[in-house]
């Protein structure tokens, strides 16, 4: 017996519902052009994975030497084929001159917020966050000839005693820490960082000096001697991409690696507190 033949009408209406169906099961298959891949980084952020290539400039806080250099040793071995050039380190206030006078950098790190304030303000840092913390201690040499014990030592005009210059940070956050103990000391030198100070120290050219607890930590040259009120002169460290960075994915790659779990160890290793 013959089988009955489909009418017209029905046969379209069958390939058409078949022509919705497929597309249906392959969006089931494939991701969206607009929907990234579980992993995948977003457009414009490098992430911490992404592959990095040319140079990278960073600009750095006198006092996160140790620990920046270590920061990046490591994240050229995370990115082998980039090159993070020789970081430049000078006190907060002297770098920020330089990036507002043009000079090239991608990051910048400074150890105190009205200095990145001041960068932010010209146009040249890209979002700042904040990533440490440090508190001022009193430097002497090891066997500390000048016997401070306390900060109220330090107004005593028989003893050598050097500063950061008030411009700097390091010698914002010692004048605060003075003023809050009622102390006035006549300072035989005001430095551009807070290096400088420690050096001074460290050879016996002075007597004391305010620094930063990351500086004389593993210094067999200097001792600490614990300042009164230091918690209320605590300095928090932000950091950020600038503006005109050359190379704007691995200047966020290392900003995120900087406050990443991985980069405060490092850190916390050197002293340096949470933010």
């Amino acid at each position: 017996m013959p089988r009955p033949r489909r009418s017209g009408p029905v046969l379209a209406a069958l390939i058409a519902a078949a022509a919705l169906v497929a597309p249906a099961c392959a969006a089931d298959r494939a991701p969206s052009a607009d929907t990234p891949e579980p992993g995948a980084s977003q457009p414009g952020h490098a992430g911490p994975d992404a592959e990095l290539t040319g140079e990278l400039r960073i600009f750095a806080a006198a006092s996160l030497r140790t620990a920046f250099d270590q920061l990046a040793t490591r994240f050229e071995q995370r990115h082998p084929s980039l090159d993070v050039l020789p970081i430049s380190y000078d006190g907060s206030s002297t770098l920020a001159t330089q990036l507002i006078e043009g000079a090239p950098a991608d990051v910048f790190a400074a150890a105190d917020e009205t200095t990145m304030r001041r960068v932010a303000d010209a146009g040249l840092a890209t979002d700042p966050v904040l990533f440490a913390s440090n508190t001022l201690v009193i430097a002497v040499p090891r066997e500390n000839p000048g016997a401070v014990e306390a900060i109220e030592d330090l107004a005593d005009p028989a003893l050598t005693v050097v500063l950061c210059a008030p411009e700097v940070p390091c010698g914002a956050a010692s004048a605060t820490l003075l003023a809050g103990n009622a102390v006035t000391v006549t300072p035989a030198s005001l430095e551009q960082n807070v290096t400088a100070v420690l050096t001074k120290v460290a050879t016996g050219e002075a007597d004391a000096g305010l620094v930063y607890a990351t500086d004389v930590r593993g210094d067999a040259a200097v001792t600490a001697v614990a300042a009164a009120g230091a918690e209320r002169a605590v300095n928090r460290y932000p950091i950020a991409e600038l503006a005109e960075a050359a190379n704007p994915q691995a200047a966020d790659a290392f900003v995120e690696f900087v406050t990443s779990e991985d980069g405060r160890a490092v850190l916390a290793e050197r002293g340096f507190g949470a933010p």
